[in-house]
Formats: structure tokens, sequence, C-alpha cells
């Protein structure tokens, strides 16, 4: 499955060239707000994604294990993977950030998973 749409993408490559540029402006904080969520339907993995260059995406990442963390993750890499009943990695079509990625991670990093 593609994971990601064009406007997805679109979006993620826009925040990525704005923190890419954010130390012209020093007295400017980026703390985005997720784009895109994504999780694996058959296990407890969730990815909040902000940015993308290429096909390596940034965002808080919580592979079920109680220790949630920003970081990177290969998007063509979570597309090849498929669980146990066949099914792989999917996007929430619904989801709609309430909150920046930082206060997201704050959250999880409290509770040990993203509540999303």
């Amino acid at each position: 499955m593609k994971l990601l749409t064009k406007a997805n993408r679109t979006k993620l490559e826009a925040n990525a060239a704005t923190s890419e540029n954010a130390h012209l402006m020093p007295d400017v904080h980026i703390d985005h707000r997720p784009v895109v969520k994504l999780f694996d339907p058959c296990g407890a993995a969730t990815w909040l994604l902000t940015e993308i260059e290429g096909d390596i995406a940034f965002g808080l990442c919580d592979l079920g294990m109680g220790s949630p963390e920003l970081g990177s993750v290969s998007i063509n890499e979570l597309e090849a993977i498929t669980g146990p009943l066949g099914i792989g990695i999917e996007r929430d079509k619904y989801f709609e950030a309430e909150m920046t990625i930082s206060q997201y991670a704050e959250a999880a990093r409290a509770s040990g998973s993203i509540a999303a």
C-alpha cells in the first residue's frame, strides 16, 4: 500500500524545507503538527510524521515497546512490511493532528505510547 498521498508528501516536504532553513530564523521555534499517522493494524506500532526528505521521514516513532521516540524512518521499509495476517502498515485516513509533535512526544513519553 502507498502510505503517503501526493498531498501528504507535499506537506511533509514543505515542513522539511522550513526546518532546514530554521537556522536562518534564530528567533523562530519550529514545532510542526504531524501530517500523517501510520500504524500496524496487527500490532502496537505507530508513527506520527512531520517531515520527509526523499525516502526518510521524521516524526514520533512508537514500536509498541513502551519507549516512543522522535526519530527517522524509511517509508520504503514501512511499505515493504507484511504482518502475520498478510496485512501491512496502514495510513489513518481520518487522522488530524490536535497538537504539535513535541506535545505528542511529551504525552507519549509520559504514558509509554502514542495516544492519537
